[in-house]
């Protein structure tokens, strides 16, 4: 499915269609934690003036997603948004931080409170920071 998105992604200019449709998707590069292997995770992202930030909710599962290990593991990589492709660092939000981001993301898309009440784990969030490149 991932591959069929991010082809869709980069045809329509950041814009793909089905379960995507009218929802705005970054593409986020990962390099595997354990294997090394290059990765790309369309994601839908909380958009906040310039900023870029991902939720790793996994659907409200009790554990978090492979690209978040990822990026932890190896945070200095590579987003697309719409046309756009950069370097970036991702960053894990800590406290009143990711408490902040993670209910105004919550006011767009509900769905997000329901993955949280889903599961005993505090879902993270990642800010993708440009990088000059």
């Amino acid at each position: 499915m991932n591959r069929q998105v991010i082809a869709d992604f980069r045809a329509t200019g950041g814009r793909p269609g089905g379960q995507f449709e009218g929802i705005p998707v970054v593409l986020v590069h990962h390099v595997g934690a354990k294997s090394g292997k290059e990765r790309i995770a369309p994601l839908v992202p909380f958009l906040d003036d310039d900023r870029i930030y991902v939720i790793a909710s996994k659907g409200g599962s009790d554990t978090n997603p492979d690209w978040y290990h990822n990026l932890v593991a190896n945070p200095e990589t590579v987003a697309e948004w719409g046309t756009e492709k950069f370097p970036v660092t991702a960053r894990v939000l800590k406290g009143q931080e990711r408490e902040d981001v993670y209910a105004k993301q919550v006011a767009v898309q509900p769905q997000f409170g329901d993955y949280q009440r889903r599961t005993s784990r505090v879902i993270p969030v990642i800010e993708l920071e440009r990088r000059a490149g």
